[in-house]
């Protein structure tokens, strides 16, 4: 994994909990979130 100083401060907390703290449904959730997420950050760039 790449070194992720250079991101803000919110997504290392997020990676952090999804590291150490999150339930296996917390992470599906989360999963489903950023896909989404995602998904429409790359439709509206293109």
């Amino acid at each position: 994994m790449k070194n992720i100083d250079h991101y803000p401060k919110s997504i290392k907390k997020a990676i952090r909990y999804i590291k150490q703290d999150a339930t296996k449904e917390q992470l599906e959730e989360i999963r489903q979130l950023i896909e989404n997420a995602i998904k429409l950050r790359s439709l509206k760039v293109d």
